[in-house]
């Protein structure tokens, strides 16, 4: 799989998106379509870079941390003199149902990891922990 290309500039793992995966699966396709009531022609992506930033069944204009990052001439957002900017601000009313409230997370591990290791070792953990993880605050008992 080309990572890259499979990866949003903002850092949102595409392979792994419900909406690419109902792409290569018409089953998926047409469960998501109803849960979402979308025509099942709309409930499927093929990556944020494929579908040249527009997400059909949200809008119909490329988002706007896609055209930045495209006028900017970077893969990713990471890559820009600006990161973190408010185009990478989290949305507290869809947190329950997008994983956009990651992309910052995954930005700064792809920077550290790589992107291929990211990919095959943490992308589909950071959005397994996003929705279901449970947040454990305190550190680690010391044993002593």
């Amino acid at each position: 799989m080309d990572y890259r290309h499979m990866t949003a500039p903002c850092g949102l793992d595409c392979f792994n998106c419900p909406m690419y995966l109902a792409s290569q699966n018409e089953e998926m396709r047409q469960k998501i379509a109803a849960q979402m009531n979308l025509d099942p022609e709309l409930a499927q992506c093929q990556g944020c870079r494929n579908e040249g930033g527009v997400i059909r069944f949200m809008a119909e204009q490329p988002c706007r941390t896609y055209k930045c990052a495209q006028k900017r001439g970077h893969d990713f957002c990471f890559e820009c003199d600006s990161f973190p900017c408010a185009l990478l601000h989290p949305f507290a009313d869809r947190a329950a149902l997008l994983p956009h409230n990651t992309k910052v997370f995954n930005l700064v591990l792809i920077s550290k990891m790589g992107l291929e290791e990211w990919a095959k070792k943490k992308a589909g953990k950071v959005k397994k922990t996003y929705f279901k993880g449970n947040v454990d605050w305190l550190a680690p008992k010391s044993s002593k």
